[in-house]
């Protein structure tokens, strides 16, 4: 609150009646800072260095099929190289035509998302719904 000084009869200061708006501006300045300096880091694209999966392995099929992408960009359906456009029938000719069976996918760390994504999407296409990503195990967790 604040105080007009001077005097009165009483002896007491009267009160003034007006809001002091100061501490309600210095408050917004604060947001407004907050908010400049906050904004742009929410729209800075982050370069991500995935983690190692520390997860339990899941128990593996006795012939497990697995499409291996190299760094070269090489594509392998159980060691046997096969180009991507033939993907969907390699792991049919491979699983016998059994849609249900897991398909394990393996990629180097340095092949390019794009390339995991058309390989991913080569295995829908021939109606392979259950694909395992598999990554590196037995790695300590900081």
């Amino acid at each position: 609150m604040a105080f007009k000084l001077g005097t009165s009869d009483e002896g007491d200061l009267p009160l003034n009646g007006e809001i002091n708006v100061t501490p309600f501006i210095d408050v917004m300045l604060v947001l407004l800072i907050i908010f400049m300096v906050a904004a742009p880091l929410a729209t800075v694209d982050v370069r991500v260095d995935l983690p190692v999966a520390n997860a339990e392995s899941a128990p593996r099929p006795d012939q497990p099929v697995f499409v291996t992408i190299e760094a070269n960009g090489r594509l392998t359906v159980n060691d046997r190289e096969t180009p991507l456009s033939q993907l969907g029938g390699e792991v049919l000719r491979v699983t016998g035509e059994d849609r249900e069976q897991r398909i394990f996918l393996r990629a180097d760390k340095t092949v390019e998302y794009d390339k995991l994504m058309q390989a991913m999407n080569g295995l829908r296409a021939a109606g392979y719904l259950r694909v395992a990503l598999v990554g590196a195990e037995g790695a300590d967790t900081p």
